[in-house]
């Protein structure tokens, strides 16, 4: 956003990667004086990216989100970078809302001409910063304990667009029941997105293995890919594969 100046898009990187940060740690880390990091937290305040306590500066985020970004952290960290190894130039790639998938526009810098189409705002500190991309954030009913966007004026807006490839995280996979979601409209978010991409890539932690959210996205075979971390044992591996789900582990 052009009211952003470079130093303002570097408090929001770093705010990007952790729950808070105080002014004196953001003095330290940018080389100014406190008085100047306060008046950039009091504008970015204003504009609604972040809020500021006596503790410093914190993501504008529904707690359960910031629970969420708190869990298994460096392991969703390695998923969506691996992840975004997979998009190449000039691709076109959906993003469903997601604490792992919001993490995959972090490491999209570098990527030259790409378009994300997403129902995501929790990857917009990412994106703001990065003027190499096209990012369409389609439109619905905003939902705070996802950060993203349902209803049906989204999925009407996603069938508008066509992507090579499609980042879904999950609350639970399985063999038996498949991928699932915590709540019915981010799952019927993730099917439509699902309906419009050649490959569907699941970004997941092991520990969601085996688990079961309350509705079901799609059948596991609806996967192309399951980015996970290395505490997936090599039987469960086989046993996804069995699935014709290629498996990454990372």
């Amino acid at each position: 956003m052009s009211s952003v100046n470079v130093r303002e898009r570097e408090i929001l990187r770093l705010l990007a990667e952790g729950a808070s940060i105080s002014p004196r740690e953001l003095s330290v880390k940018l080389g100014v004086s406190a008085v100047t990091i306060r008046k950039d937290l009091r504008k970015l305040a204003d504009q609604g990216l972040m809020i500021v306590g006596r503790g410093g500066a914190r993501p504008a985020f529904h707690p359960s989100i910031r629970d969420r970004q708190a869990r298994m952290a460096e392991e969703k960290n390695r998923i969506a970078k691996a992840a975004a190894g997979l998009v190449r130039d000039g691709d076109r790639v959906m993003i469903v809302a997601g604490t792992t998938t919001a993490l995959v526009a972090r490491h999209l810098f570098g990527k030259r001409d790409v378009h994300v189409v997403t129902t995501s705002t929790l990857l917009l500190p990412h994106v703001r910063v990065n003027p190499a991309l096209t990012v369409t954030l389609v439109g619905g009913e905003f939902r705070p304990e996802m950060e993203g966007v349902v209803g049906p004026v989204a999925i009407g807006a996603i069938r508008q667009f066509n992507a090579r490839l499609v980042f879904v995280g999950t609350d639970g996979f399985s063999a038996e029941r498949g991928v699932t979601a915590h709540f019915v409209e981010e799952a019927e978010i993730a099917q439509a997105m699902a309906g419009q991409a050649e490959q569907v890539v699941l970004l997941a932690d092991a520990s969601k293995h085996g688990r079961a959210g309350f509705a079901r996205m799609f059948p596991l075979e609806r996967v192309s890919l399951l980015i996970t971390d290395t505490r997936l044992d090599d039987a469960a591996r086989a046993r996804l594969e069995e699935h014709r789900v290629s498996v990454m582990r990372v």
